[in-house]
């Protein structure tokens, strides 16, 4: 039985829209996740996810320690629900949710934000908390060359260089409001940018991450000892799902993070150093035949984020051989699909998709629907299933 037939066998009694998750696609792609980190923990990436049922799952398997948030609301959240350790990703100004995060005992020790400048320190300190607050220091770990005109690289943190570093720990440590227990540096251009892509862009893009984990090896290296002379941290953190090894490999990081690889979407297709499993996917019926070569499926127009282009737009998976309308892309109510496979659609068949990104996708349903072999075993609610939207 080929993939589509077992998933149309296992999801006979389901109407779509609707979304999937292959259980033994994703536990074979968190085995080779921990594998590849060797003894270091990897932190889970919740935006990767957006399913609290799964994350607890993931959070069972060996080898996987934490969660990274996206936001501190759905950092409280989590950690209302009984889950533990949770670093958020990117700096807040919700003095809301600060507060919250100060008048809570489980939430004040579980919980560490992300800082990268004294303006957050100013803010978080402005607001009086009755607790000190867990402080993470982000640490730009982008690609600078050329005198600074070649960037490659997310723009995250201002702090980069090791004195600015040391400089920054000094200040939060001297002020009472805060503890400072970790530090974060995401290789955006490593971990984020698949490699295996023929071509003089393919050799461009080998030729920088190679530049680039030499000089980011020196450099966090050079970074963590310098605020280590400052103050003790309990985890230094960095990578991702593209760069699990060589990020693990680096002596002075305690742990990774990574989440995508988990649900392995398209965008994680084009890498040299792993491959994973299609783990996420999503069914939308066939309403139109236009005309005997195209068939026209409701709605999919779940674009990615990120710059735009084709890439961002969701794979027609299965039946294979199946592409868009130049003219209509992947539309917010009607997509029509063009290829042979298109031929052999009848309305009311189903198509199955791969969305470009990992958990994105869910905000898009309310569950999704375990698969194991051809059955549905289980069904869990989506953030957005439990109410939550936190982006």
């Amino acid at each position: 039985m080929d993939d589509r037939q077992r998933l149309d066998t296992a999801t006979a009694g389901l109407r779509p829209p609707f979304a999937v998750l292959d259980m033994d696609a994703l536990r074979a792609n968190a085995a080779d996740m921990t594998r590849r980190a060797g003894r270091k923990p990897i932190r889970v990436a919740s935006k990767s996810i957006r399913c609290r049922p799964i994350l607890e799952r993931v959070l069972a398997m060996n080898g996987f320690a934490g969660v990274m948030a996206f936001t501190l609301p759905e950092a409280l959240w989590l950690v209302s629900t009984g889950l533990r350790d949770v670093l958020v990703a990117y700096p807040t100004v919700d003095a809301d949710a600060l507060r919250a995060l100060g008048s809570d005992d489980t939430a004040a020790r579980e919980i560490t934000v992300m800082v990268d400048s004294p303006e957050h320190l100013d803010l978080i300190e402005g607001l009086g908390l009755p607790r000190p607050v867990r402080i993470c220091l982000d640490i730009d770990a982008a690609f600078v060359t050329l005198a600074g005109r070649f960037r490659a690289g997310a723009l995250r943190s201002p702090v980069r260089e090791p004195d600015q570093a040391a400089g920054f720990a000094a200040d939060v440590v001297r002020r009472p409001a805060f503890r400072l227990v970790g530090l974060m540096s995401y290789e955006a251009q490593i971990a984020g940018v698949g490699d295996n892509v023929p071509g003089p862009y393919g050799r461009a893009i080998r030729w920088m991450q190679d530049r680039s984990r030499r000089e980011l090896i020196v450099r966090r290296g050079r970074v963590v000892r310098a605020v280590r002379q400052v103050t003790d941290l309990e985890f230094v953190n960095g990578g991702g799902t593209g760069s699990i090894e060589k990020t693990a490999a680096e002596r002075v990081i305690t742990e990774v993070a990574a989440g995508s690889g988990l649900f392995h979407p398209r965008l994680f297709d084009f890498y040299r150093n792993f491959s994973g499993h299609p783990a996420a996917l999503f069914a939308l019926p066939v309403v139109r035949k236009p005309s005997p070569t195209v068939a026209t499926v409701l709605g999919g127009g779940y674009h990615a984020s990120g710059p735009p282009g084709p890439a961002r737009l969701p794979q027609p998976y299965l039946p294979a051989g199946l592409r868009y309308d130049a003219n209509e892309g992947a539309g917010e109510v009607q997509t029509p699909l063009l290829g042979q496979a298109a031929e052999d659609l009848r309305v009311g068949d189903r198509v199955w998709f791969r969305h470009a990104k990992a958990g994105e996708l869910c905000e898009h349903f309310a569950t999704l629907h375990l698969v194991e072999g051809d059955r549905v075993v289980d069904e869990v609610p989506t953030y957005r299933g439990e109410g939550k939207a936190f982006l």
